[in-house]
């Protein structure tokens, strides 16, 4: 069998990377990259450094085109700030009813789509990406929920004449349990990189930075990232 990884150079793709390389052997991985218009280019950066790592193809697909009508505050093209709050309080300030401001328009149905083409066109039968629970809490990005996720999957499935499914295996998971699972496999998160600002080091401000610290903090681990120069 093999697996196509959506990998974005965080640490939720590469702890699924990790897993797949775990599981199926470098052999029978690929690791897709996709750009999306966003206002650094970091995390691909990082992706292919731990594909590279791991020794998977790397492939890579050009997507801002499509992104180029919204506002979202992640992209180039954006007026707005990157908030400098943690998800929850960002959730409390929505109440739950809308996605926050980071939220790609349907960024993950989209990827998937796109993925799901280049997967069958190289003999992949199952793609991985890094959806969790924590994402999708609050409607704070509703492509992570375990509802679109089977959605998708059901379509996936179907439109490939039931020869590709997709899967998230942290869709009921925490944040700090893809870590721990990841500090376990031993994965490279030197190489990761998830703040959404695109300095030499992570700001520790924006919602993905916090999250990420927290994660650490609970299994008692130093988050890597605060210590490599960029």
């Amino acid at each position: 069998m093999k697996a196509l990884v959506l990998s974005s150079g965080g640490i939720d793709s590469t702890t699924v990377l990790g897993m797949a390389v775990n599981k199926y052997g470098k052999e029978n991985v690929i690791s897709l990259s996709i750009s999306y218009g966003q206002k650094h280019n970091k995390e691909l950066i990082a992706a292919n450094e731990v594909a590279k790592y791991y020794g998977v193809e790397q492939l890579f697909l050009d997507l801002a085109k499509i992104f180029e009508y919204s506002n979202c505050s992640l992209l180039q093209q954006s007026t707005e700030e990157i908030p400098e709050e943690s998800y929850s309080e960002q959730i409390k300030k929505t109440e739950g009813k809308t996605p926050v401001s980071t939220y790609v328009p349907f960024r993950n149905g989209l990827f998937l789509s796109a993925a799901a083409s280049i997967a069958l066109s190289k003999d992949c039968s199952i793609i991985y990406y890094g959806a969790h629970a924590d994402d999708a809490a609050g409607s704070a990005y509703p492509d992570c929920s375990p509802g679109f996720n089977k959605a998708m999957n059901d379509a996936i499935w179907e439109g490939s004449g039931k020869q590709l499914h997709i899967e998230a295996p942290f869709v009921n998971k925490a944040k700090a349990d893809i870590v721990k699972i990841g500090l376990e496999l031993k994965v490279p998160y030197q190489l990761t990189w998830s703040c959404y600002e695109g300095q030499d080091k992570p700001c520790g401000k924006c919602g993905t930075c916090i999250d990420r610290a927290a994660a650490f903090a609970k299994n008692n681990a130093v988050d890597p990232a605060f210590l490599c120069e960029r």
